[in-house]
């Protein structure tokens, strides 16, 4: 299956090293050769790349590393296709608006019956069952508030209940964010960490990088940082449970929702 890479960081923060690590799982130290794609979310502004090809070969992803785009959000994803054919519009991240904002969002797992979801106000570009899930979940939430909620917890109630009815069509591990909110979902594997004063090493556990966090940090910086599978060896994750959702901002969990 594909694997996921979030951030959530109080202050823009660069994710050269973790993506440093995941990078080599699309094609190196892991089988994920069909596409990657990575999203930044910039000072109210969005830009991502999507990739066709093998991270670990991929100039474009030698320039994420190279290039330390500071962000408070940020959302990548690995690919091994399941569904649809290896090419760009079958590339994760996918991106949608409502609101007025871009919505970004990567899945991890497969899904059977996806294609009776039935579409409303959004349609996929390619032919995966993920776009497709995103589309439906899109245009559900679009359904139950035509316009942003005056509080943020209904929607989250809400988001909730979509993925839970996903996750009974297969396994659905997602990430999704608006800009401000990054949401992750587990059905089956996900972890993260958060990163907070008094940092220290990390070493990564897909490449040889240490970093000591202390050097490039201020006492008030917050990170966390999601993913498939711990990017590093030296550092205590946690594991979600299946069926969980997370609402995290400015790098700390806002909400917590289970089955």
């Amino acid at each position: 299956m594909c694997e996921l890479l979030g951030m959530s960081a109080n202050v823009p923060t660069d994710i050269c090293f973790s993506f440093s690590g995941f990078l080599h799982r699309g094609g190196g130290t892991g089988p994920h050769r069909d596409g990657w794609g990575i999203a930044f979310y910039e000072e109210g502004g969005y830009r991502d790349f999507r990739d066709p090809h093998p991270s670990v070969d991929s100039p474009i992803a030698r320039l994420i590393c190279d290039y330390p785009i500071k962000s408070n959000v940020v959302i990548s994803h690995i690919r091994q296709a399941n569904v649809g054919g290896v090419r760009l519009a079958n590339t994760h991240p996918f991106t949608r608006e409502m609101w007025g904002r871009p919505w970004c969002y990567a899945h991890n797992g497969q899904l059977s019956g996806w294609e009776s979801l039935a579409l409303g106000n959004y349609t996929p570009v390619g032919d995966t069952d993920s776009e497709h899930a995103y589309c439906w979940l899109m245009g559900e939430l679009r359904h139950t508030f035509p316009t942003p909620p005056a509080s943020p917890e209904p929607l989250w109630e809400r988001l909730h209940q979509l993925c839970e009815q996903l996750r009974a069509l297969g396994v659905f591990n997602m990430l999704l964010s608006d800009g401000r909110y990054l949401y992750t979902y587990c059905a089956t594997k996900l972890a993260h960490i958060t990163r907070c004063a008094p940092f220290g090493d990390a070493e990564l556990s897909d490449a040889e990088m240490t970093v000591n966090f202390a050097e490039h940090t201020t006492p008030d910086d917050i990170v966390s940082v999601i993913a498939t599978e711990p990017l590093t060896h030296n550092e205590a994750w946690q594991r979600m449970v299946p069926g969980e959702l997370l609402v995290w901002c400015d790098g700390e969990i806002q909400a917590r929702y289970c089955q």
